[in-house]
């Protein structure tokens, strides 16, 4: 993949990755095995064609390549981006087991870019209008996957968005250098055309309660996509003070708000020119937050992490980008407090150094404190990126929906059905915080079971 270089892409928002030309993207596609049995498509969460529409790439017929994709995934030009394609279609392809995979995500992209760059958007057809109305609470992947099949399918589908730009995460949460905004507002546009319709600014919980989408404004069933936007904390002292963010707001300032161009956009964000900033965490969210932050001037980027490189959740690609536009990666240390100056603002970390013992329940070796270890780290700004869990106010509002602990809605596992009849969940608000194209899996799962209670009436 053509990227920016590292030393001029580390100072501005631009996309780093630049896209496949014609030329290697079919390159690319002739080493598709075209295999029987494709286990890519096994290994994707939405189901993706992989071999129909690499067919299509090796026929020149680009345009018609996206269509296919489109028949299972409404974002291609999203998750052509930032799907983990390699723990999915990628890890699965045969070609992996001797030589490097076929790069599946580069070709998706290559293909959504083609049909947006030339105007050949071909877009599924909708069936005959079904007379049922369907409410999706939540404009992130999950609420978009699921608008997209229910449309298709006949139903009218209107979207409830509580910020007031559509894309939830996919607009607040992945910087503007991994994910271009232009990208996901033609995506949402495409689903516009087809008929969903998104109304903004509407806070479900508060603007209008989810009894009151069934009794008082006519809908036949709820999908809750609502995520998991809750940020968590490291519950340490010192996390009160003046320069500490959780991931959630900072992303959401830098990239749903602007702040990144600023001044032209006066939204405040702690200024980072010429500072210590740390990011504590070690998932793409805190890849995101510190490379952001590098973007915005910082002197120096840390990125600190209590387990080891190899245990990082976020994507190679993105531990890749990090390093090489010069994030200081601080493995096997942990924070235990921030301490703060006379008038309340962060001015350093106190970091204890962490060896690895077992492996804890997730399956990774657990970090274990070195006793004597530790020492302060000067910093001016931390964010903290360990995670999320769900917002309870749909949940709050709704009494007779049941719970999981960290406000998670629970749902059966095969339907997506909730304890509310006509009430269905979906995402990060079921599962806790996960991929895109997880979400969109579970959008589809919930939009297949929302049109058969819709045609059957079982519940």
């Amino acid at each position: 993949m053509p990227e920016q270089p590292a030393h001029e892409r580390n100072q501005n928002f631009l996309e780093v990755n630049l896209g496949l030309g014609t030329e290697i993207a079919k390159q690319e596609a002739l080493r598709c095995l075209e295999c029987a049995s494709p286990a890519c498509v096994e290994g994707c969460p939405v189901g993706v064609q992989v071999k129909e529409f690499v067919s299509l790439i090796l026929q020149n017929r680009y345009a018609e390549a996206a269509a296919k994709i489109r028949e299972d995934n409404v974002l291609p030009a999203v998750t052509g981006r930032v799907c983990p394609q390699e723990d999915q279609c990628e890890g699965a392809c045969v070609m992996g087991k001797k030589f490097s995979p076929l790069a599946i995500g580069y070709l998706e992209r290559f293909v959504a870019d083609y049909e947006q760059q030339t105007g050949t958007v071909n877009l599924p057809q909708n069936a005959s209008p079904t007379g049922k109305r369907v409410a999706i609470v939540g404009s992130g992947p999950a609420g978009l996957s699921a608008a997209g099949d229910l449309v298709q399918k006949g139903h009218a589908v209107t979207v409830f968005e509580a910020l007031h730009e559509i894309g939830g995460v996919l607009i607040y949460g992945i910087p503007e250098f991994r994910l271009p905004k232009d990208i996901v507002r033609r995506e949402v546009d495409n689903l516009r055309k087809m008929g969903v319709e998104f109304q903004t600014n509407v806070v479900i919980g508060q603007t209008v309660t989810v009894d009151e989408l069934f009794h008082e404004e006519g809908y036949h069933a709820v999908l809750v996509a609502t995520g998991a936007g809750l940020p968590q904390f490291l519950n340490i002292p010192g996390e009160h003070l003046c320069g500490v963010y959780s991931a959630n707001e900072f992303l959401t300032r830098v990239n749903l708000m602007k702040a990144y161009k600023f001044p032209e956009y006066d939204e405040p964000v702690y200024d980072c020119r010429g500072k210590n900033v740390a990011v504590v965490g070690g998932g793409n969210t805190a890849m995101d937050s510190i490379r952001s932050a590098l973007r915005l001037g910082a002197a120096n980027a840390f990125l600190v992490y209590r387990r080891s490189e190899a245990e990082m959740p976020a994507r190679k690609e993105e531990i890749k980008h990090a390093k090489e536009e010069g994030v200081q990666f601080l493995t096997l240390t942990n924070p235990v407090a921030f301490n703060g100056d006379e008038k309340g603002w962060l001015k350093s970390a106190r970091c204890r150094k962490m060896e690895l013992g077992p492996a804890d329940e997730s399956g990774r070796r657990r970090p274990v404190p070195i006793a004597g270890s530790d020492y302060d780290l000067p910093l001016d700004m931390v964010i903290i990126a360990v995670g999320t869990s769900g917002n309870p106010l749909v949940q709050s509002t709704t009494p007779d929906l049941k719970t999981r602990p960290g406000s998670y809605i629970e749902a059966d596992p095969a339907t997506l059905k909730t304890s509310k009849r006509g009430v269905f969940a979906a995402g990060d608000i079921v599962t806790g915080g996960a991929t895109v194209i997880l979400a969109m899996g579970a959008g589809r799962k919930a939009a297949k079971a929302i049109n058969e209670y819709l045609t059957t009436g079982v519940w």
